[in-house]
């Protein structure tokens, strides 16, 4: 009885490695789309409402997803509270104490990074273009997210499962 329960465990425990894995896959997409509306939002805000950056990025991170938004949000705090003296400086504090709780990687990190380089440092003309040049940038990311997605996802819940089994039957 006791060697039947530990079996259940432990395909249990291997397949939810397996589908948070897959998880991670499904996330990225989903927040990308989440940082693409952002920054549709936030260009909309800096250049057609001529909305001061801080409040901007308060509106924006209200608007999208939490993973997303938190970013936002705290770049904000970050340049309100002027510890700050850049919107890139307050973009890359923010990215670095939020970064790790976001399915994002390192490739749309380095977009908002040099984002952040542009944003409140120049005209409104100058930053639009700037924001659908990240904007088209982060389009192909995340084309390559969902080939990814369908690739992986799938594949990691059944490894998961599959790898749980093996244990069990060695185990036997």
């Amino acid at each position: 009885m006791v060697k039947l329960m530990g079996a259940v465990l432990i395909l249990f425990s291997a397949s939810m490695v397996g589908w948070q894995i897959g998880k991670y896959y499904a996330n990225r997409p989903v927040q990308l789309r989440a940082l693409l509306v952002a920054l549709q939002m936030l260009e909309t805000e800096i250049v057609f409402g001529m909305t001061p950056l801080q409040r901007a990025f308060v509106k924006v991170g209200h608007r999208v997803s939490e993973e997303v938004g938190k970013v936002f949000i705290l770049a904000a705090e970050f340049l309100q509270t002027e510890k700050v003296h850049s919107a890139e400086e307050a973009l890359q504090q923010a990215m670095n104490r939020l970064w790790t709780q976001t399915a994002l990687r390192k490739q749309e990190r380095e977009v908002l990074e040099s984002l952040g380089q542009v944003l409140g440092s120049s005209d409104r003309e100058d930053q639009q273009k700037h924001l659908r040049l990240a904007v088209t940038h982060l389009r192909g990311l995340e084309e390559e997210a969902r080939a990814e997605q369908e690739k992986y996802e799938k594949m990691y819940k059944s490894l998961g499962f599959l790898g749980g089994l093996l244990v069990v039957i060695l185990m036997f």
